[in-house]
């Protein structure tokens, strides 16, 4: 019997939340311009990456977690640095660290999501594939 991967990792590595085998995104498409592509179906056990239509919506609820801390770290380590922090210079860093990490936000948002509603069952080779 093989070893499962915990649940973090699966969300970390935007891995298919039922199996957490299957890529939920096409590889080598982080950093491009389709880095919102995303797999229909698990190519291991079959379960569908979007339920029904607009069922990410809420994955924008945890991009904006994701967002604030980001927006946290970036204030705290700014101040240990800099005795005078500007509001450019804040708008500025902010604006480029938001930019930078968009597209591993906006997948990692979308696997926690998911992961919230779609349980681990097992690995593919134990568990019905759907249709």
């Amino acid at each position: 019997m093989s070893q499962s991967k915990s649940l973090l990792s699966a969300i970390l590595h935007t891995k298919c939340p039922r199996c957490r085998e299957g890529n939920m995104f096409p590889k080598g498409t982080l950093y491009t311009t389709s880095f919102a592509d995303m797999h229909s179906n698990c190519a291991n056990c079959g379960q569908t990456f979007e339920p029904e239509p607009g069922y990410y919506f809420g994955a924008m609820y945890v991009s904006f977690a994701f967002n604030v801390a980001v927006f946290l770290a970036a204030m705290v380590v700014l101040y240990q640095f800099l005795e005078d922090v500007s509001t450019t210079l804040m708008l500025g860093v902010l604006l480029v660290t938001i930019i930078g990490f968009l597209p591993v936000i906006f997948r990692l948002s979308r696997a926690l999501w998911i992961s919230i509603f779609v349980h681990y069952e097992g690995p593919s080779g134990e568990i019905p594939k759907k249709a």
